[in-house]
């Protein structure tokens, strides 16, 4: 069983698989810039994509920018945020099938809840 912290920070902060195992691939190479092709070839994904999950990190200041080395590098500032990537990193090879069912649970609500507006109902 997932730590409450941990569970409620996959609910409200980690909106997908890919996002997440960027997170963990940016947190364990802190020194390492990332590209969008770079991060594509280690993900297996487009390079369009692995853009919007750098844009996302950055814009969660999970990543920043850097000049020096030449892309993105993980850069959490907020002491309760890199604490929770911290754990939330040394539980993902542990417990991995917890938590991508955790992560795909709340995708599929969200299905299935846009599925659900659409429903025809016997009232209407």
């Amino acid at each position: 069983m997932l730590p409450a912290e941990i569970r409620r920070f996959i609910l409200t902060s980690i909106p997908s698989v890919p996002y997440l195992e960027a997170l963990l691939l940016l947190h364990s190479e802190p020194f390492t810039g990332w590209t969008a092709a770079a991060l594509a070839r280690r993900l297996y994904i487009g390079e369009k994509d692995a853009q919007s999950l750098l844009e996302q990190l950055h814009n969660a200041h999970i990543a920043k920018i850097d000049d020096d080395l030449e892309g993105f590098c993980y850069a959490s500032a907020v002491d309760d945020l890199r604490t929770l990537i911290n754990k939330l990193a040394a539980l993902y090879s542990k417990d991995l099938l917890e938590i991508t069912h955790l992560i795909h649970s709340k995708t599929d609500r969200k299905a299935q809840q846009f599925a659900d507006a659409f429903k025809l109902r016997k009232d209407s």
